[in-house]
């Protein structure tokens, strides 16, 4: 079992790195919208306030290092070097999911980053699917104290479970167990898809539950089916993943749709957010906070700079799309009546 893990995660790993696997036959719906422009903001940009509040600490931004790896050697120095952007920006993050470091505790190190994070928001992360797997409470608490986290991430793959060989695909009772550990963990729980969307009806039920937040993770960034393809050792594996290329609920759709399904939960929006153009568009639809991942992977594999580059990209870019909206804080970007649907093109 720990060597199918570790071969596993290797193998996502250098797929994520090295092939392409991003959604082609969907898109994150973010392009449908746009801003309409000001040319008189009434703003000086330099005062604008990109703060937010999640879970009691205050972000310099409302941007989320989303879970990517952890497990194997290579994700130690990825997780520093996401880690120490996150400490210098002021920014939070997710660690990959820990299911390894609890069958096998030697990688428990891969996953450590308190030490130069202190102030970080840190996210532990489990495959909630795992509750019907032999885990319970006492896994989750372990994980959670492991890396010093502050909330625990259970994430939802059904799609890519059933794709995967050997996958874990028994969801059934699932949401209770859920409820179990939202109940009794002592430390937010945050539910979130890892790429095909959280659809209105089951934002409801996990908000009934006691779910802190949810992590949309919508459709139209990483397809980890196409991730599930490369791996495929068959020629029918293959053909059953390539048709699910255009599965799932658009990110801009699925944030609409939790927030109707959860209006008083704070809901994280993730799945193909590239820009801080698409992280404005995000929290203009109702989402708190933004999720970055695939375009940090390999700047991670680089150093701390790298990283902290590309933020510093995204976050300039939302602050300008503030501007030019004359929105001089988060709430008025949640609140601002200027983003429209962007007409189809052809008309």
């Amino acid at each position: 079992m720990k060597r199918a893990n570790s071969k596993r995660k290797s193998e996502h790993l250098e797929i994520a790195l090295n092939e392409v696997v991003e959604s082609t036959q969907i898109t994150t719906g973010l392009e449908g919208y746009r801003f309409v422009h000001q040319a008189l903001p009434e703003l000086d940009m330099h005062t604008i306030d990109l703060s937010c509040s999640l879970f009691g600490r205050r972000l310099t931004a409302p941007l989320i290092i989303s879970s990517m790896v952890g497990g194997i050697e290579p994700a130690k120095q990825i997780n520093r070097n996401l880690a120490r952007a996150a400490q210098a920006l002021g920014l939070a993050m997710g660690v990959g999911s820990q299911r390894v470091a609890i069958d096998d505790p030697e990688t428990a190190s891969t996953y450590a980053v308190r030490d130069i994070a202190p102030d970080i928001l840190l996210f532990a992360n489990m495959g909630a699917v795992q509750l019907n797997n032999g885990y319970a409470l006492s896994q989750c608490q372990r994980m959670v104290g492991m890396i010093g986290a502050d909330a625990l991430i259970l994430h939802l793959n059904p799609l890519q479970e059933a794709l995967q060989q050997g996958g874990n695909t028994n969801f059934s009772g699932l949401l209770s167990r859920i409820e179990k550990v939202c109940r009794s963990l002592g430390v937010p729980v945050v539910v979130k898809e890892v790429g095909w969307g959280i659809s209105e009806a089951a934002a409801r039920r996990l908000a009934a539950a006691g779910v802190a937040a949810i992590d949309v993770a919508g459709a139209g960034g990483t397809a980890w089916s196409e991730v599930e393809r490369f791996r495929s050792k068959t020629e029918k594996a293959n053909n059953i993943a390539a048709a699910f290329s255009s599965w799932g609920i658009p990110t801009a759709d699925s944030i609409a749709m939790a927030r109707r399904g959860a209006p008083g939960l704070p809901l994280i929006a993730s799945g193909g957010l590239r820009t801080g153009l698409d992280v404005a568009k995000a929290i203009a639809l109702g989402a708190d906070a933004a999720g970055i991942a695939a375009p940090l992977l390999k700047a991670a594999t680089i150093s701390p700079e790298a990283v902290i580059d590309i933020l510093d990209e995204v976050t300039e870019a939302l602050r300008i799309s503030m501007f030019c909206i004359g929105a001089a804080s988060l709430d008025d970007l949640k609140n601002t009546p200027l983003l429209e649907r962007a007409p189809r093109s052809g008309r």
